[in-house]
């Protein structure tokens, strides 16, 4: 008999130290209510580059981040939340996009991941010509992709002027799925649904990166992005 009820002591036990660590970690993940950075330091922030390239080349001036690539090179460098816990919201960048090297694989990113099959980006660069000449882009625009990677895939191009913009992603559910709105300067510019909900968080992240699929060469000059400040604010 007391050797039952000790198993049942430990049992109880267990279960109730369980429930403790999962009300935890659901705590934990909530997302902030309201979020803003402001870049004159990177607290909240980690580098999470994707090169063989030891430099950073993320540059902290006058309350903005400055991020470069360099010329001829795959350099993918970027910065992101040291939380992955964003959801439902609406997530902004304030980017300027610069003028890019012509035909040049570069791209300036704000953007949200969760893992490859569930991320939902803005990502700007020069564009291949014949994506510039079916949207009629000038020489002072750049093109503008709106993309999830998966579930399902999408990707809109857009032609954007150079210069400062506000880039958001708003977050919804519907069915107990995400809903994407992306917005450039406070306008809805493409929509998706997705399939699947809150079980997949984000961190938010910025970036410059050489990437083939966003122009026709490797490029030739040093490229860049600069980041103003991020925000985040929560809604269901």
């Amino acid at each position: 008999m007391n050797y039952n009820r000790l198993n049942m002591k430990k049992y109880i036990g267990r279960i109730l130290f369980l429930m403790f660590i999962l009300c935890t970690v659901n705590t934990y993940a909530q997302p902030p209510k309201k979020k803003v950075w402001n870049f004159n330091d990177l607290e909240g922030w980690v580098y999470a580059h994707q090169d063989d390239n030891p430099d950073h080349q993320c540059v902290l001036k006058k309350g903005k981040l400055h991020i470069f690539t360099r010329a001829g090179s795959w350099d993918r460098k970027k910065v992101r939340t040291t939380d992955k816990i964003y959801t439902t919201g609406r997530y902004t960048w304030k980017t300027y996009i610069p003028e890019m090297g012509k035909g040049d694989q570069a791209s300036v990113g704000s953007w949200i991941y969760c893992d490859d099959h569930h991320e939902i980006d803005f990502e700007v660069g020069y564009g291949k010509q014949a994506v510039r000449e079916e949207l009629g882009a000038g020489p002072d625009e750049m093109i503008a992709y709106m993309t999830t990677q998966d579930h399902p895939f999408k990707s809109v191009p857009v032609k954007i002027k150079t210069g400062w913009h506000i880039f958001e992603i708003d977050l919804t559910l519907v069915d107990g799925n995400y809903k994407v709105d992306w917005l450039i300067d406070k306008k809805i510019v493409s929509t998706v649904q997705q399939t699947f909900g809150t079980a997949f968080a984000f961190y938010i992240f910025c970036s410059v990166e050489n990437l083939k699929f966003i122009g026709d060469n490797l490029p030739a000059q040093e490229n860049y992005g600069i980041f103003d400040y991020v925000k985040y604010r929560y809604h269901e």
